[in-house]
């Protein structure tokens, strides 16, 4: 009978401590709020099996500067800055989407990481990777995504270095065309 009881013991122990973690890994961070985990949804513990951690580019000018401290508009100023997302099919279409709402946080903005995203009208409306070749397809009913050759070089670097960190793209073009001229 002692056995039996022991069992019974260690067993309501087994349960008691299982369901002790179990809502400690629930509880929130101490002071209350969400866990940050880059992407503004609560749990940051939670980037598991669920999301995935990708890199935004945006663009620093100050790591972009010749040697007499002229801003240069190249790929050396572009920075990742990390993220996490779900886990869907469309993973290079929701980091562009991401991308150019254009949020940065007040660490990276502090940082001098800068950005011309959200552009007012300008909206993904497809992707198609083929033979390492991404095209991408654009709505720009307001010509936002025009202007001088450094804004327009940025923007269109931001989004080819966003969606080459994807396996398979070794290429990313753009339809219209005309997007994303000086």
């Amino acid at each position: 009978m002692n056995v039996k009881k022991t069992i019974i013991a260690v067993l309501v122990i087994l349960a008691a401590g299982v369901a002790g973690w179990a809502a400690y890994k629930n509880l929130p961070p101490a002071g209350g709020g969400e866990t940050p985990s880059g992407n503004g949804i609560a749990g940051g513990d939670v980037a598991d099996l669920r999301t995935r951690q990708i890199s935004l580019y945006y663009y620093n000018p100050e790591n972009d500067k010749d040697g007499s401290g002229n801003v240069m508009c190249s790929a050396a100023g572009l920075v990742a800055v990390l993220r996490q997302i779900p886990i869907t099919q469309t993973p290079i279409r929701d980091a562009v989407n991401l991308l150019m709402e254009g949020k940065l946080s007040d660490g990276e903005v502090a940082a001098g990481i800068t950005t011309e995203f959200p552009l007012a009208g300008v909206e993904l409306m497809g992707a198609n990777l083929k033979e390492g070749i991404l095209t991408l397809e654009f709505a720009d009913p307001q010509n936002k995504t025009g202007g001088g050759a450094c804004r327009t070089g940025i923007l269109r670097g931001q989004i080819e270095a966003t969606a080459k960190q994807f396996d398979g793209v070794n290429e990313v073009r753009f339809i219209p065309e005309e997007l994303f001229q000086p």
